[in-house]
């Protein structure tokens, strides 16, 4: 299921419970049912306010933890080259196929890495982003994968954590917020997937949602904060 170098961060004592490690659990539905994650990343839609506020016309970007687009998609059209780094296989193959779809395939490049480790050079891009994916526990970032992300930032450019969690542990390390107002749904392609999918990843608000009879559903009855915000760093020039 896992490389060598996964089971390391994922399964460091050769063993895991994914009903009691949420990080190891969605590393398995990455590899599992990659085409599962995708339809809940495709209901679960950014802000418009983040794609206005990220700067136009970068050089090349750098996205860590692409996944299989949410933001990526977006991120393509910011810059004149893009790579997104991601370590699960199904998921990169679900990317690099949308980006061929979408006609960004000469713009965009797909590649293997961890936070801890990118396959990138030092001031190397102008943007350097994350999305749903950084969080302050070593497997999916920390200290080592914020150095990272700074490293392959050049000066004057900015990094940028979006949909972050943990927002004292970013401010603490020199990290603004920004925060974008108005309601915001879950979009789900219809009311049958809305039932589906709120039974496997929000069980607890399964119920309402299947009372309200709709594919649209607040983010506020599933449980979760929407994914409205960000924090940056832009890096001394």
């Amino acid at each position: 299921m896992f490389t060598r170098d996964e089971a390391k961060r994922f399964v460091p004592r050769g063993d895991g419970d994914p009903h009691h490690d949420v990080v190891l659990a969605w590393e398995l539905l990455y590899r599992l049912e990659p085409g599962l994650y995708d339809r809940l990343a495709r209901a679960e839609r950014l802000h418009p306010g983040i794609a206005g506020w990220l700067p136009c016309d970068v050089d090349r970007i750098a996205e860590v933890g692409a996944g299989t687009g949410r933001l990526t998609m977006e991120l393509v059209k910011h810059g004149r080259r893009l790579v997104a780094v991601e370590p699960a296989l199904p998921l990169r193959r679900i990317l690099r196929r949308k980006l061929a779809a979408a006609g960004y395939g000469d713009r965009a490049q797909v590649v293997h890495g961890f936070f801890d480790q990118l396959p990138l050079p030092d001031d190397s891009a102008g943007l350097v982003a994350a999305c749903s994916a950084f969080t302050p526990a070593p497997g999916h970032g920390g200290e080592a994968g914020l150095a990272e992300m700074e490293r392959v930032c050049r000066p004057g450019g900015c990094v940028a954590i979006i949909w972050p969690n943990h927002l004292d542990w970013l401010a603490a390390r020199g990290y603004r917020y920004v925060s974008f107002p108005g309601p915001m749904s879950v979009e789900f392609g219809s009311y049958q997937e809305a039932v589906e999918l709120a039974q496997i990843f929000y069980p607890g608000a399964a119920r309402e949602v299947r009372r309200r009879g709709s594919p649209s559903v607040p983010f506020e009855i599933l449980g979760i904060n929407p994914p409205r915000d960000l924090a940056f760093k832009v890096l001394p020039g």
